[in-house]
C-alpha cells in the first residue's frame, strides 16, 4: 500500500487557563494550536528538560496520562499531553480522523513548541499516530512508546460487530462506550475512575463528539500496518496481558516488537491501559527507554 502524504500546517495559537479535575486536583493551562481549520488542545509542564508528548486513545481525554505526568516531570522531562481530534477540548469536527492525521498534529505541535525532538507516547490507535509522526519527520521523534497499540485491522466476529452496531444505534450510545471503556481495566481501576468516567461522558455529550468516535472506530488501519515494516524509530511496546481488544495480547505484542525491532513489556493482569491501571509496573521500563533514546 502506498504511503499517503498529509501536509502539516499550523495557522496560529493562543493560550487560556482552566482548572482540570482528573485524579488529584491540579491547575493546568490549556493551550490551543490551530491546525487544518480546527484547534488542538494541549497542556505543557514547561521547563528545559527533554520533550515527551503523550497522546491518548480515541474516546478518551488527555487526563489518561495523569498518573505518568508528574512522575515524568519529576524525572526532569518536559511533558506535553494533547487531546486528539474529536475529543477533550480539541475541536470535534475534522475532515480526517485517521492515525496519520493525528500524527501530523503531533508533529505540528512539536515544531510549534521549539523544544527539540520528542519521545511520543501513544495509546491504542494513537500508537499508530506516533509511528506516522516518526515516519514523516524522523528528525523530530527520538522514540515512541506504544501502549496497548492497535496498529492493524483485527478480526472482529459477527457477534461483536452486531453488538457494536446496536451499541451506537440509540440514545444509549454514550453509556455503551463508557461501559466498554470501563471494562478495559480488568484487574485494578484507578481510585479516580468514577470522576474520569463522568468527564468522558460529559465530553461525549458535546456536539459532534460521539459522531467523531463512530467515524474513528470504523476507520481501517491498513495504511498504518503497511508502514510498520519500514519503521526505523526506536520503540517500546507495552501491552497488558488481559487486554480484551486482542484474542492473544502477548502474541500481538511479540509480533509488533519483532516487526519494529523494538523492546517489549508485558504487564500481567493489565488491560488496554497498563500505564493507568498499573503505572508502577510500567514506569521503570518507560524511564529507562526514554533516558536511552534521549541520550
Amino acid at each position: 500500500m502506498p504511503i499517503k502524504s498529509i501536509s502539516c500546517v499550523s495557522v496560529t495559537s493562543h493560550d487560556r487557563s482552566h482548572r482540570t479535575k482528573a485524579g488529584e486536583l491540579f491547575t493546568s493551562e490549556t493551550r490551543f494550536l490551530t491546525v487544518d481549520g480546527g484547534h488542538i488542545a494541549y497542556d505543557d509542564t514547561g521547563g528545559d528538560g527533554p520533550l515527551i508528548l503523550a497522546i491518548p486513545g480515541m474516546g478518551d481525554l488527555r487526563s489518561e496520562y495523569r498518573l505518568l505526568r508528574p512522575i515524568l516531570q519529576n524525572a526532569g522531562y518536559r511533558v506535553v499531553t494533547m487531546d486528539v481530534r474529536g475529543f477533550g477540548e480539541t475541536s470535534a469536527q475534522w475532515p480526517d480522523y485517521s492515525a496519520h492525521a493525528v500524527g501530523c498534529d503531533a508533529l505540528t505541535l512539536i515544531e510549534h513548541l521549539q523544544a527539540g525532538s520528542a519521545v511520543i507516547l501513544g495509546n491504542s490507535f494513537a500508537a499508530g499516530a506516533a509511528l506516522w509522526a516518526a515516519h514523516d519527520a524522523p528528525m523530530h521523534v527520538r522514540g515512541v512508546v506504544l501502549l496497548g497499540p492497535i496498529v492493524r485491522d483485527l478480526h472482529v466476529s459477527w457477534f461483536a460487530m452486531l453488538a457494536l452496531q446496536l451499541g451506537f444505534a440509540g440514545p444509549w450510545r454514550i453509556w455503551f462506550w463508557v461501559t466498554y471503556w470501563n471494562s478495559l481495566f480488568p484487574t485494578r481501576k484507578p481510585v479516580d475512575q468514577g470522576r474520569v468516567k463522568a468527564a468522558i461522558m460529559k465530553n461525549l455529550r458535546e456536539p459532534g463528539r460521539i459522531a467523531a468516535l463512530r467515524t474513528m472506530i470504523g476507520l481501517s488501519k491498513a495504511d498504518t500496518a503497511a508502514l510498520i515494516p519500514r519503521s526505523r524509530v526506536p520503540a517500546l511496546v507495552v501491552m497488558g496481558s488481559r487486554d480484551p481488544d486482542f484474542p492473544d495480547a502477548e502474541a500481538e505484542a511479540q509480533w509488533l516488537a519483532t516487526q519494529l525491532h523494538a523492546d517489549s513489556l508485558m504487564i500481567d493482569g493489565a488491560g488496554h491501559y497498563p500505564h493507568t491501571e498499573m503505572p508502577e509496573r510500567v514506569v521503570p521500563a518507560l524511564l529507562s527507554f526514554i533516558a536511552r533514546v534521549h541520550g
